[in-house]
Formats: C-alpha cells, structure tokens, sequence
C-alpha cells in the first residue's frame, strides 16, 4: 500500500446532479425508499434498492448521463468501458438504447452472470487479467478513436451517481412529519444517517454531494469490506492510498474490488463523507441473506455491505433517526447466491 499524489480538481455540484436527473430520466428507475419491518427497536432502517434497475445496479445511472452528453461524431466512433461487472452492464444497455457501438474491457475474475448480460446488451467484450483492466481501454481508445466512459473517475459519472442521492434527500425531505419521519423509537435529536458502499467512489461522491446540499446535518458513512478497505485507510491518513489487485480481489464483493479511489472521488470522498466503516466477509454473506429472507431482495455481496454495517456495526454508526442503506447492484451468480442464501 502507498500513497499517491493529489490534485484539486473541481467538484461537482448540485446543479450538476440535477441536470444529470433530467437528462437520464428516461433511461433509469426512481428507485422508492423501502421500510424494513425487521429493523431494530430503535434504529429504524430503510433501503434503496439499485438492484431494481434495468441493468440491475446503480451504474446505470452514471453511464447513461455520460454517454448521453456525447456528441454525433463521438457517438460515431463507439465508446470503450472498463468494469468488472456492473459498469460493463450500464456502458452496454445505455449505448444499446442510446444506438452507440461499445467495446467493454472486462477482467478474467468477473463473475459468468455480468459476462453474459454486457454480451446480451450488444457489447463486444475484451477479457484481460485485473492489472490490466484499467490500461487495455485507454490502448484501444489511441487504436480506434473511442470515447471512454470510466467507471469512477469522471464528472459525468458522478453527477449521474449523485441522482440517488438527490432522490434520498428529496424522500427525506417530502417525509419529514410523515410516515417515515415518524419512526417509532428513533432518537429524538438525531440526525438521518446514509450508508453507501465505496470502491472507486463515485456513487459515494455524487450521493454524497447531493445529500450535504439538500440536508447538510445528514450523516453520510462509507461501507467496504475489511479485504479492500483502501478507502478508510485514505480516510484515516488524509491520503489517497492503492492496495494491490491482489489485496483486493480477496473479498467476495466483487464490485469493490478497486484499488484506489479515483482523484476526482476522493476530493469529494474527503469533504463530504462523515467516516468509513469495514465489514467481514461472513457479515457481507449473513446481510445478503437476510436481504433476501426478510426483505426478499436480491443482493449481490456488494450491494449488501451497507446493510452488513446495519446489522453488525451499530456501535461505530452514528446515532441517527432514519437510517438509509443503499443497496447498491444484485447482480450475484445465482450459484454463489445458494451458497451466501444457505
């Protein structure tokens, strides 16, 4: 693990946010706000469900507000993505419905079910070994002119990312007196607390953004896994910090595999994120399984870690009278799903 430099480049805004919900509205789902029946006495829970896009995770969000700000002559040229799953999905889907040619760089380790569905949407699929993953697209962008749509590191993906956050705000917002701002239990005083899952940190940097300009005493954490916690490390020193893919790739959440944030998402990451929490890998597997059993949602291990930090981390969590987890993608291979549903 090392350090790496840092540069100040311009964060995105709400305005950014917002215009990216108009421009994307009729590529994506406005996911609800789901109340759990099974939260603690006291900790009143509700998910956002990403699963339920159409490419089944969040990504659709940030690919489809890139791609749709591309000119006539880039949408010529096709685009070239790089993602170890979901990115893959979103990239394929959004230029299938927007009719641009994509070329998607997809690691040896990604999971047959995201294979098959980035195929299914009309991408043509270059598989490469994990280090090579974030290298082959930018050769095949000096090769053939394609756009790159990056899965992280990019304003247009943030902003569009960040559409999550404008729509927990503003549920938050429109509940308040309400059902959901009536929970039973809930401390009296406290603010409402965000979970979101962080790998690159790009839907934590939008979702963030959104949720410290429309609520700014709302509590954002980030969730990883303890076998690629470099995001909390990055918080703890003040630094962006890289783990070795062979760190990372230990973790069965396979779309946070990511070595490093990005530097747009960290400058996001270190201003408007309240603290990072770290979960096991048997957490991760037991908040899939209750996802499925008690909320009967699919949930890839990814897109369980926030509820992991739900069920087992209370005591690092902020006290909060709502309390939203992201359930980020469930996109799972069905045979890895019967091993973590037991």
């Amino acid at each position: 693990m090392s350090a790496i430099p840092t540069t100040s480049p311009a964060l995105v805004t709400l305005s950014d946010i917002q215009a990216a919900a108009v421009r994307i509205r009729d590529l994506v789902v406005r996911t609800p706000l789901l109340p759990c029946a099974w939260a603690e006495d006291g900790r009143p829970l509700w998910l956002k469900p990403e699963s339920l896009q159409a490419t089944g995770a969040f990504k659709l969000r940030g690919a489809s507000n890139a791609l749709a700000q591309l000119d006539a002559e880039q949408r010529a040229r096709g685009v070239v993505a790089q993602s170890s799953g979901n990115h893959a999905q979103a990239v394929a889907y959004a230029a299938q419905r927007l009719g641009v040619r994509a070329t998607i760089v997809m690691p040896d380790t990604t999971p047959a079910v995201k294979l098959e569905a980035t195929r299914g949407f009309g991408a043509e699929v270059v598989i490469v070994p994990p280090a090579e993953r974030d290298i082959r697209p930018h050769e095949l962008v000096a090769e053939h002119g394609y756009g790159h749509i990056p899965p992280y590191d990019d304003a247009r993906i943030i902003a569009g990312q960040g559409t999550a956050g404008l729509e927990i705000a503003e549920d938050l917002l429109a509940s308040a007196g309400a059902g959901l701002g009536e929970a039973a239990g809930a401390p009296d005083a406290a603010s409402d607390l965000v979970l979101v899952p962080v790998s690159g940190g790009g839907l934590i940097s939008g979702v963030a953004t959104a949720i410290k300009a429309l609520s700014p005493d709302t509590r954002v954490i980030a969730v990883e896994p303890e076998l690629a916690a470099d995001a909390a490390e990055s918080f703890r020193t003040g630094e962006r910090v890289t783990w070795t893919p062979e760190q990372t790739y230990r973790t069965i959440a396979d779309g946070l595999r990511t070595t490093s944030l990005g530097v747009l998402p960290f400058e996001h990451f270190r201003r408007y994120v309240d603290g990072v929490v770290t979960v096991s890998e048997d957490e991760i597997a037991e908040a899939v399984r209750v996802l499925g059993r008690k909320s009967r949602l699919v949930a890839e291990p990814s897109g369980a870690v926030t509820t992991a930090a739900y069920l087992f981390h209370a005591a690092e969590l902020p006290a909060a009278s709502r309390t939203v987890a992201v359930v980020s993608g469930g996109n799972v291979d069905p045979a890895k799903y019967r091993e973590y549903y037991g």
